[in-house]
């Protein structure tokens, strides 16, 4: 079954959401997992793009937009179907997407923001009343 981590940031800066996936992707990456980051619309999938290619200057993290052919590793997508992605799920969105349940695992990343927070609570509560396996981590 599927696991769920919300990662809670004690931030409200929207940057925050980005920051946090890009850590999170570069940790899975070096653990050998395969992500697709479901972002709010195609403008945040391209700052994120961005951000993973300068994320750490010594380090380089392949991804591509959901489709291409450099998606094989990560691929960022905001709303298309995730391909043959089914291990970790960056979930960028404030809803939880029809195909979360395909994934091993999916990330939700909560910032403190009124409007997230409250759109993310119902998220956690949708996913504890179907049973999934919830974490919470506070960074």
């Amino acid at each position: 079954m599927t696991r769920v981590g919300f990662y809670v940031v004690q931030s409200a800066e929207p940057g925050q959401r980005l920051q946090v996936a890009t850590r999170l992707v570069d940790k899975a990456v070096q653990q050998g997992h395969r992500v697709f980051i479901n972002t709010v619309d195609e403008a945040q999938g391209r700052q994120l793009d961005e951000l993973l290619w300068s994320y750490r200057p010594a380090s380089f993290l392949p991804h591509g937009i959901a489709g291409e052919e450099d998606s094989q590793q990560i691929a960022i997508g905001w709303g298309q179907e995730p391909g043959d992605h089914n291990d970790l799920l960056v979930n960028l969105q404030l809803a939880v997407p029809e195909f979360f349940g395909r994934f091993n695992r999916v990330a939700e990343v909560v910032t403190q923001d009124e409007q997230s927070l409250a759109i993310l609570r119902q998220s956690w509560r949708f996913y504890q009343a179907r049973g999934y396996q919830l974490e919470k981590h506070d960074l």
